[in-house]
C-alpha cells in the first residue's frame, strides 16, 4: 500500500516490518520528533484559560 509520509510528503511503500511506519526514513522520524520536543504541534483553543488555585485546600504541614 502506497501512503504520504507524514513529514514529506512524498509517497512511499507503507509496510508493517518497516521501523520508521508511518515515515519514509529515520530522517522524516527524528523530523517529526523533533517538533514534538519543541512544541510545534499545538492544539487551537479559543479562550487562553489559567488554572485558578484560589479553591483549593491549603496545606500547612501539621497533621
Amino acid at each position: 500500500m502506497q501512503v504520504r509520509c507524514p513529514t514529506c510528503r512524498i509517497k512511499h511503500e507503507y509496510r508493517v516490518e518497516s521501523a520508521f511506519r508511518p515515515f519514509c526514513s529515520e530522517r522524516c522520524r527524528l523530523i517529526d520528533l523533533g517538533a514534538w520536543s519543541q512544541e510545534s504541534y499545538k492544539i487551537p483553543v479559543e479562550n487562553d484559560v489559567q488554572e485558578d488555585d484560589s479553591n483549593l485546600p491549603t496545606f500547612d504541614g501539621a497533621e
